[in-house]
Parts: structure tokens; sequence; C-alpha cells
């Protein structure tokens, strides 16, 4: 599967963005999705994720609350609603596609097979 995320940009403190990613070759339905986000300096860390069937959804405790992850299947499109944006958020963000299936590893990056390019969220203060 081939993922393209979309939809960075630079906002203010306090408000939002809509991160896109679109998969293509097999439908996202066969996998467990994610989205990272790497700030300078840091680890990539895990934001949210969908289980494979999309019916349990999991997040950092960073963004809980203020982000909110969703798919629109006949898209092939995972999303990341990101409120309530603070400067702290600023990295780069990867959406990405677990074949495994296994929802225990979820936050685990490295369970992950297949990443999209990234996209630039900067939020100033």
């Amino acid at each position: 599967v081939q993922l393209q995320a979309s939809g960075g940009g630079l906002v203010q403190a306090g408000g939002y963005l809509t991160l896109s990613c679109a998969a293509s070759g097999r439908t996202f339905s066969s996998y467990i999705m994610g989205w990272f986000r790497q700030a300078p300096g840091k680890e990539r860390e895990f934001v949210a994720g969908f289980s494979r069937s999309g019916g349990t959804t999991y997040y950092a405790d960073s963004v809980k609350g203020r982000f909110t992850i969703s798919r629109n299947n006949a898209k092939n499109t995972v999303y990341l609603h990101m409120n309530s944006l603070k400067p702290e958020d600023t990295a780069v963000y990867y959406c990405a596609a677990d074949r495994s299936g296994i929802t225990s590893t979820v936050r685990v990056s490295d369970s992950y097979d297949y990443w999209g390019q990234g996209t630039q969220v900067t939020v100033s203060s």
C-alpha cells in the first residue's frame, strides 16, 4: 500500500488543522492505521490510530480530547482532526499502516510496515 499524507501548515496556537492520509493499493481495512509525529531532536511518537476494523481508536495522552482520527472508506482516506493546537504539537506528521492487525502494538512505530512521506505542522505561540 502507498500512503500520501497532506494537510500540514502553519497555524496559531489554539487553531485547528485536518491532516489527510490517502491510501492506494489494498484498502486500509486490511491494516491498522496510525498517525505518528516527530519533532526536531526527538524520537518519533505515536499520536492516534485505528484498529483494522476501524471500530477502536487509540490516542496518545498528550492529544486525547484535542485530536480525532476518522476514516472515509469510500475514499480510502484516514484523517487526523487537530483542535486546540499547541506549540508543542509542532512536528512532521506521518501516517502509517500495519498489516499485522495486532492492536497491542498500535503505539509502536516499529510495528508499522508502510509509511507516508510526512507533512509539516507548525504551531506558533
